[in-house]
């Protein structure tokens, strides 16, 4: 029983360290948090979707995006990246919108080649390749994100 205060002081300043850690503004923090705030979007977006079933399904893609990029957006601006101060929600929301735009184009260009190029790929296949591609797209909008909006 004499040792539980130990361990117990123990994890806690280890979370208290992970914590500090993660509410820093290194890349990796912020890498991190960007993360974390793309899932949370992306489930804004599926609930956004799903509720929208009704109106169709382009229309619901169309509203879950924007609803979706809007959010993530604003968290990056005021989580992710902590630029509340430094950059005002139209800017953030005109910069990262228009990443997003040249994202989804990239996506939309790779899948298109990716079908013309090895159009035998299994639905698998296709699924991994695009989410190599979906993770070198989310690396370069955190980058572009991190260089040039926040």
């Amino acid at each position: 029983m004499g040792a539980y205060p130990v361990l117990r002081g123990q994890l806690l300043d280890r979370f208290t360290g992970a914590g500090r850690f993660l509410r820093g503004d290194h890349a990796i923090a912020q890498l991190i948090r960007f993360a974390v705030v793309g899932g949370a979007s992306n489930i804004a977006y599926v609930l956004l979707f799903t509720a929208m079933t009704g109106v169709g399904p382009l229309a619901a893609n169309i509203a879950g995006s924007i609803v979706s990029t809007v959010i993530a957006n604003e968290l990056h601006r005021r989580l992710t990246f902590r630029a509340a101060g430094r950059v005002t929600w139209f800017t953030a929301q005109w910069e990262g919108g228009g990443l997003a735009l040249a994202g989804l184009a990239i996506s939309t260009a790779a899948l298109a080649a990716l079908g013309h190029l090895a159009p035998g790929l299994g639905a698998l296949t296709q699924a991994a390749a695009m989410i190599a591609v979906m993770a070198a797209i989310g690396g370069a909008r955190f980058l572009a994100l991190r260089g040039f909006v926040f």
